[in-house]
């Protein structure tokens, strides 16, 4: 089959041929891509910024971002069939620890991996090994590669909405900044969810038109002179901040947003925030960092899809096309997210 994979870091991925996957184990289950999101994390992959962190066995296939049709499956796997319709949550986990038994899926501690992530080939491939527990069923009719950016881009934005909802009751503020893959889904997601006042800001117009269209109320264009035109637009600060840039001085930026006894999601990542420990004690500001969302918020996201609560603007390539979509990402040029379709 075809696959993208890294072959050295800092160096562009090969397109290369490769054996299928197979099953492994009785919980397996092969699936035939139809579509994977190309992601910021994957550039920073390339990069050798997750090298030490999860140490993978180079070459491997990358993509996190997966959807498909189950093409074969293991003799204990019960829940889906050959043939059915899916997306993947990125991380199959063990559903035997403590934090599995909670429900907290990424914090798993037992026999979890993460394919295009871990030491584990990913999914910018025609075909990808994961696990039943991994697998949400979606209604035949759906298109993957409409969905397959919701497995980590769209979870990643829904676990933060959903952990903010509680301080997000009318009266409220909420920004947003970076109007992206990520972000514009958690836009459609607060819209979704709460009934917060909802002001986006980003540097490009194109995306702050797009927010417009599918729910904020207010736009900053990030000229320099974002943190003052929030900060009056909200009274002295926002409620929540959600951060979806964390990098090259937008984390500093998203802090000075965020008003008295308010909240800084941080979802990007890359920069450095540095902030006075007074703005903690006076201001009883808040700093929470998110990952990946858990099996049920991609389960609880799928029914706003699908209800077409929350939609993906994406932008299709081929998968020899790879290269070039990692470029555009990295250039800035994709509006919402690409995805590779084999």
């Amino acid at each position: 089959m075809k696959a993208v994979r890294v072959h050295a870091y800092k160096q562009d991925p090969r397109i290369d041929d490769i054996p299928e996957p197979t099953i492994q184990g009785p919980l397996d289950v092969i699936v035939k891509i139809g579509g994977a999101g190309v992601c910021r994390t994957d550039l920073h992959i390339i990069d050798g910024d997750w090298a030490d962190i999860q140490n993978p066995d180079l070459p491997y296939v990358i993509g996190h971002e997966n959807a498909g049709w189950v093409h074969a499956v293991g003799d204990g796997v019960t829940n889906v069939k050959v043939g059915d319709t899916v997306i993947l949550h990125p991380q199959p986990s063990c559903g035997l620890c403590t934090m599995c038994r909670y429900g907290r899926d990424m914090q798993c501690t037992g026999d979890a991996f993460f394919p295009g992530l871990s030491n584990n080939d990913g999914g910018m491939a025609e075909y990808l090994r994961t696990t039943a527990r991994s697998c949400v069923k979606l209604n035949p009719d759906t298109n993957p590669a409409d969905v397959a950016a919701l497995a980590d881009a769209g979870i990643t934005a829904y676990h933060a909405v959903r952990k903010a909802v509680p301080f997000l009751y009318p009266g409220t503020t909420a920004v947003v900044q970076g109007a992206g893959g990520l972000g514009h889904i958690g836009i459609q997601a607060l819209a979704a969810l709460t009934a917060t006042k909802i002001i986006v800001v980003d540097k490009n117009p194109a995306a702050l038109e797009l927010a417009k269209q599918i729910g904020a109320e207010e736009t900053v264009v990030a000229d320099g002179n974002q943190v003052e035109a929030v900060q009056e637009l909200t009274g002295g600060g926002a409620t929540v901040v959600f951060d979806f840039v964390a990098e090259q001085g937008a984390e500093n930026d998203a802090w000075a947003m965020t008003g008295p006894a308010g909240y800084n999601f941080v979802l990007g990542y890359g920069g450095n925030l540095s902030a006075p420990t007074l703005d903690f004690v006076a201001g009883e500001k808040n700093i929470i960092g998110n990952i990946v969302g858990t099996y049920n918020d991609l389960a609880e996201l799928m029914v706003l899809a699908q209800a077409g609560k929350v939609t993906l603007h994406t932008v299709q390539y081929k998968l020899d096309q790879a290269l070039e979509a990692l470029h555009d990402l990295d250039a800035g040029k994709v509006r919402g997210r690409a995805i590779l379709v084999p």
